[in-house]
């Protein structure tokens, strides 16, 4: 795992050795936060995600998102840079370096499309939909499931390729669930990690006895806009 240092001069921090200039800030969720920052080694821009770790199981969440990163080479998957952890006075902070996409994601690509009162094509739509069906595919392979699939999580390439991120909701693809008990806690869980307009039906009311799957990605994936 990196180090991350403290700030070494203003709007800069070192990772893994190499120091990054902080540019903008990109965006902000419940408790993480996205800066565009510039490698002064290499010249090229990424995406860091900081999340905010109040307790240990923060942290250790936040590690497993870098270990599901670190599971693939995947063109339609997002890669991890580096990761790392930093502390912060009694608080800690998860670092993931990513790649940026200057594209953004699916969801800004369909809204500046509807600014112009433009629509994406029936062959846009099957490009983008194969793309995202093989990032699924390979993350099935290795017997999880992604659980969080919706156009704000698919960034596109350069070409226009989709990329799937935010593997932070990410786990056993195949749950047997057997038991009242087992079934609340997996319908809690899908109810604050998995966005409810994408929400496989079977993860709003989750029977004692049956088997939640990677089903629920293609639900999602084919219920996107």
């Amino acid at each position: 795992m990196g180090h991350a240092l403290c700030v070494c001069s203003r709007g800069t921090v070192i990772i893994d050795n190499k120091r990054y200039l902080f540019i903008q800030k990109l965006g902000e969720g419940g408790f993480s936060y996205v800066d565009l920052v510039e490698g002064l080694h290499d010249g090229h821009f990424y995406a860091l995600k900081r999340i905010l770790c109040h307790e240990q199981q923060d942290r250790e969440e936040a590690q497993r998102e870098a270990d599901m990163h670190r599971l693939f080479n995947h063109p339609n998957i997002l890669r991890l840079v580096a990761y790392c952890l930093r502390e912060r006075g009694a608080k800690h902070e998860a670092w993931l370096l990513l790649p940026f996409f200057k594209r953004g994601t699916l969801w800004n690509e369909i809204e500046r499309l509807k600014d112009k009162g433009n629509f994406l094509t029936e062959d846009q739509i099957l490009w983008l939909l194969l793309g995202i069906c093989r990032g699924l595919e390979a993350i099935h392979a290795k017997g999880y499931a992604h659980r969080d699939l919706k156009p704000t999580n698919i960034l596109l390439g350069d070409e226009g390729q989709p990329v799937l991120m935010d593997l932070g909701s990410m786990n056993q693809a195949c749950i047997h669930v057997e038991g009242s008990r087992q079934a609340l806690t997996l319908q809690d869980w899908a109810a604050q990690r998995c966005t409810i307009s994408y929400r496989a039906p079977e993860l709003f009311s989750v029977q004692s006895h049956c088997v939640i799957d990677e089903r629920t990605d293609v639900w999602a994936a084919c219920y996107m806009p």
